[in-house]
This record gives structure tokens, C-alpha cells and sequence, in this order.
């Protein structure tokens, strides 16, 4: 038999950092609601548990099942038994955003770099906390300041919030092109404004990889940990930490130039050295582990995502177990925590 010719070669499918931004947003919003189609149903039931914050009301306190956070003191006064104050869940929610945008944010060796992966994470809360009255705003933490996007209702006003995400600012822009923007130090002065504008009591994701204000020693606070929790004190918190795998560890590819993004600075560094590719892991390793003991310490739920793998099974296992917690009685989630 003769030879079949193969004719001209198949152009593999593009990745989201190649496509237009109008079809990087048709993609997303496809990929959303049909991965997550089950869990767009249904209002205030998705990222966090947790109460309302509208009053309605007294009753006694029930020893082992009520939070001692919850006492109402002036009725415990009153009556010499305690109290605790009962409250209505919130017909409407506000989500303020905190997207990281900074430039080492702009770092990818996936499919994704941590920017577009941050995207995806914004369009996923967007549509699981849409809802009749809900509103979502966001603040965009740029290398040239800080852009504030108020809070509105709407598919249509998230999908200008996604566009304007995806045009935001990148290190090495034009500074005569770029927006006007709020200028502010880091991630605390991000965490501090974003407080200033959330009034009400609400929902409040920090997207980042956390990086910014880390300390070399890590029995030392991260620099954004006081500002992180004084929002916890008011509103429910999730943090949304994105990395990259080479974030993690290194490959042996020989001789390689590291440059830090926020910086500038370069070192040339030999990766055939078994002993520093473990140095590295060991330090990256401490690292994270430094990042989620700052946000447990902050009261902040945290949802870890990586540019290497699905971020929507992520995302759906995030969701499914904080409805299990959720659901599950007072009694046992004190005793989980």
C-alpha cells in the first residue's frame, strides 16, 4: 500500500494567553457555567459559611453550641442569664475584590500565568455570588497604584470588570498611557483601602500570591496580616493564593537567569546542582507554609490555586467543603476548629 499523505499539519488549540480578550472572556464564561453548573444555583450558599449580620432578636445561650462572640450583654445584664444574639441571613450581598496585578504576578509557566489564573478566579466568585440585588466591586492592585472598579450589579457589570482586569496595567507599560490610579505602598495599603470603602458586612476576596511584605524570618507577622485581619473582624475573608510550579521547585535545565519581577534584580544560577534544587524546594516549601500560617492567623478561609492544574475542581471541592461545614451542627465545627 502507498503511503497516505498527511496532509498539512494541525494547529494545536490556542491557550487562553493567546486568545483576544473578548473570546479569553467567552471561553471563561463557558468554562464556568458549564464546570460549576451545579453549584450556580441557589442564593448565598457558595464560597463561605457563616451567619447574617442582620439583628433579630434574642435567646439564651446554649452551652457547646453557640459562640461566646454572639453574646448579647445587655440582655444577659438585664435578665442574669445569658444571651446570645440571634440574626437574619443578608438578602443581599456586596463582594469586594482584591486583585493582586503587582509584577510578580505577571509570572507563568503553564497554560496560564498568575494574572489570567486570577481572572478565572474573579469571573468563578463573580458568577457563584450573582444574584438579584447582589453587587461586586473590586480594587486592582497595579505596579502604578491601586484601581478602584465600584460596586455594581449585573452580568454585565462583571464582565466590564473581567475586561478591565485583563487590560489592567503591566510592569513596563507606558506610565504616560496608564490610567490614573490611587498610589499605594503593598498589599497592606491594598487591605487597608479596601476596608475603608467595604461598609457594609459582606464578602471580601483577596486575590495573590501573598509574596509582597513576607518577612526573611518567619516568626515574624507578614507586613499585610494586621491589615487582613481587620477585615476578618467585620467581613467573611477568602484568600485566594495563585502560584506557579516553578514558583516551587526548580527543573534541571543548566544554567538559568532569575530575576525578580518586583525588583529587577538577576542572578545566573546553575540548575544542575541536585543540592540547591533541594534548597530551594525546602525554601519555597517554608515559604507557603509561612503564607498559610498568616492567613490562619488573620481568620482568613483560604483557597489555593496553581497554574499547573484544573482550577475549577479546585474551586468545586473549595465550595462542596465549606457547604459540608456549613451544614454540619454548631457543636462540631467548634470542635473541628
Amino acid at each position: 500500500m502507498g503511503r497516505r499523505n498527511p496532509g498539512p499539519p494541525v494547529a494545536a488549540d490556542p491557550v487562553l494567553t493567546d486568545l483576544t480578550p473578548g473570546q479569553r472572556l467567552r471561553r471563561l464564561e463557558l468554562t464556568v457555567t458549564r464546570r460549576l453548573d451545579g453549584l450556580l444555583h441557589g442564593e448565598r450558599h457558595g464560597l463561605l459559611p457563616g451567619p447574617g449580620s442582620e439583628p433579630a432578636g434574642s435567646r439564651e445561650y446554649r452551652p457547646g453550641e453557640d459562640e461566646v462572640r454572639r453574646m448579647d450583654w445587655s440582655v444577659t445584664a438585664r435578665t442574669a442569664v445569658p444571651h446570645v444574639r440571634e440574626v437574619d441571613a443578608d438578602r443581599e450581598l456586596t463582594t469586594w475584590l482584591l486583585v493582586d496585578a503587582s509584577p510578580s504576578m505577571e509570572y507563568g509557566t503553564a497554560e496560564l500565568d498568575k494574572r489570567e489564573l486570577a481572572v478565572a478566579a474573579v469571573a468563578t466568585i463573580g458568577f457563584l455570588t450573582a444574584g438579584p440585588g447582589n453587587r461586586l466591586g473590586a480594587q486592582v492592585l497595579t505596579p502604578y497604584g491601586l484601581h478602584r472598579v465600584p460596586a455594581r450589579c449585573g452580568r454585565t457589570h462583571l464582565l466590564g470588570l473581567l475586561r478591565a482586569l485583563l487590560a489592567a496595567p503591566r510592569a513596563g507599560d507606558d506610565p504616560d498611557v496608564v490610567p490614573q490610579a490611587q498610589p499605594v505602598a503593598g498589599l497592606a495599603d491594598a487591605l487597608a483601602e479596601v476596608r475603608r470603602v467595604a461598609h457594609r458586612r459582606g464578602l471580601v476576596v483577596v486575590v495573590s500570591d501573598f509574596l509582597d511584605g513576607l518577612p526573611d524570618d518567619p516568626r515574624c507577622p507578614a507586613h499585610w496580616e494586621r491589615a487582613l485581619r481587620q477585615l476578618t473582624a467585620r467581613h467573611q475573608v477568602l484568600a485566594v493564593e495563585v502560584t506557579d510550579p516553578r514558583e516551587l521547585e526548580l527543573p534541571d535545565v543548566g544554567l538559568i537567569t532569575l530575576v525578580d519581577p518586583e525588583t529587577g534584580e538577576s542572578r545566573e544560577v546553575w540548575t544542575g546542582d541536585r543540592h540547591l534544587r533541594e534548597r530551594y524546594a525546602a525554601a519555597a516549601a517554608g515559604q507557603r507554609e509561612q503564607v498559610r500560617e498568616a492567613l490562619r492567623r488573620a481568620g482568613a478561609t483560604q483557597l489555593a490555586l496553581r497554574t499547573d492544574r484544573d482550577w475549577t475542581v479546585d474551586i468545586v471541592r473549595h465550595v462542596h467543603a465549606q457547604r459540608r461545614l456549613a451544614a454540619a451542627p454548631a457543636s462540631r465545627r467548634g470542635g473541628a476548629a
